[in-house]
């Protein structure tokens, strides 16, 4: 539990923690050691965060809690500062050690087809979740101006959008754009599952704000024309270009 809470979600009184216990041939540690870390890097990097937003910190033997021989932590650029995003730890065998000590059973393991034995050592990432929701939050955040207004929106990667498409008839109250928009929504959402989302609330610009709000990359609009060659409006959150593509397209 944190006791001094600060900095939106960084240091929260509760938070959830992800850790891995990755259990190697101590022989073989640094090379496991150097595959997580260039594996966390690679993750970091889908998560939409700037490679040059990301720091290494090889935390020097003083500051590494007593059972780790070594310690990288990973440091971001925060709009608070350059802060610890999470940390990687090679445990030694401090942890087997200690439980083959207190139950008295050993911790050995045999190498299939050798005689080879040993107590497997431990690499630990441990990620703290609400820290990279920051990150991927405050890395997509943007600010421009459409029209004399300011537009916010987030600028997440496509995988990562929660909704990926918001399809919307042009006009709510006329019939036939309402049901052509219910069909292309169903092909959509079959196709996307759980990422698709209905909107017809509101005119068609504070729909594209309260989508680019979110973070949905594409806006799906049913005009007259769908009716007449099956093509529809598709707006982009990061440009706002739009253009005519074939429904078919996009499925």
């Amino acid at each position: 539990n944190e006791i001094a809470p600060r900095d939106f979600v960084f240091r929260s009184r509760e938070f959830e923690q992800m850790e891995i216990e990755y259990f190697v041939d101590p022989e073989h540690w640094q090379e496991a050691f150097d595959e997580l870390l260039a594996a966390t890097h690679a993750f970091l990097v889908e998560l939409g965060l700037k490679p040059e937003h990301i720091h290494e910190l090889d935390v020097p033997a003083e500051d590494r809690a007593h059972y780790s021989k070594k310690t990288i932590d990973i440091e971001y650029d925060y709009p608070i500062g350059r802060e610890e995003l999470m940390g990687i730890a090679y445990r030694t065998d401090f942890d087997l050690m200690n439980i083959q000590r207190v139950s008295g059973k050993s911790m050995e393991y045999t190498v299939k087809g050798t005689n080879t034995k040993f107590v497997p050592h431990v690499i630990e990432p441990s990620f703290g979740v609400e820290r990279a929701l920051m990150a991927v939050l405050s890395s997509a955040y943007r600010e421009d101006e459409q029209n004399g207004e300011k537009r916010v929106y987030l600028a997440l990667p496509e995988h990562l959008a929660p909704v990926r498409f918001a399809v919307s008839p042009l006009l709510k109250n006329k019939p036939e754009l309402v049901e052509k928009a219910r069909e292309v929504y169903a092909a959509l959402a079959k196709a996307n599952p759980g990422r698709v989302m209905w909107d017809d609330n509101g005119n068609i610009g504070k729909r594209y704000r309260r989508q680019d709000e979110i973070g949905t990359p594409h806006c799906v609009v049913i005009d007259f024309q769908t009716l007449e060659d099956g093509t529809v409006t598709v707006r982009e959150r990061d440009t706002t270009e739009q253009k005519r593509v074939n429904v078919s397209r996009l499925i």
